[in-house]
C-alpha cells in the first residue's frame, strides 16, 4: 500500500489531502479567516467537578472553561470496561488538578471547547 500527503499553501489557506494507493481519503482546509484550536494540547487545570453530569471544567488559557466528560478522562486501568462501568468523577479528578488535554471541539457561542486526555497526534 501507498500513501502519499498533497499540501498546498496559499497566502489564506491550507490544504492538505492524504492519499492511499491514489484514491482520496481525507481532505483537510484551514482558512486563515476560520482557524480553530481542534487537536491542540493544552496543560489544564480542573476548576469545578460535577459528579451529577460526571463532567468537569477545565481552564486551558481561553475565554471560556472548557468541557470535560468522563468518558474522555484517561485511566490506566483500561478504562470503563475494565471497571464495570464509569467509576465516579470525584474519584479521578478535583478543583485544582492539571493534565494534558486535547481539544475535540471549538467553542461555539456560549459553550467552551470539548477536551479528551486521550492524547492523538495525526
Amino acid at each position: 500500500m501507498s500513501a502519499e500527503i498533497l499540501v498546498n499553501v496559499a497566502p489564506r489557506e491550507l490544504r492538505a489531502a492524504v492519499l492511499e494507493n491514489g484514491v482520496l481519503q481525507e481532505v483537510y482546509i484551514e482558512r486563515e479567516s476560520r482557524r480553530g484550536i481542534v487537536g491542540n494540547l493544552y496543560q489544564g487545570r480542573v476548576t469545578r467537578v460535577l459528579p451529577g453530569m460526571q463532567a468537569a471544567f477545565v481552564d486551558i488559557g481561553l475565554e471560556r472553561t472548557a468541557f470535560l466528560h468522563i468518558d474522555d478522562v484517561w485511566r490506566p486501568s483500561g478504562g470503563a470496561a475494565a471497571e464495570g462501568g464509569a467509576p465516579d468523577i470525584r474519584r479521578l479528578l478535583s478543583a485544582g488538578d492539571e493534565l494534558l488535554v486535547q481539544v475535540q471541539k471549538d467553542p461555539l457561542g456560549a459553550k467552551g471547547a470539548r477536551l479528551s486526555s486521550y492524547i492523538s497526534l495525526p
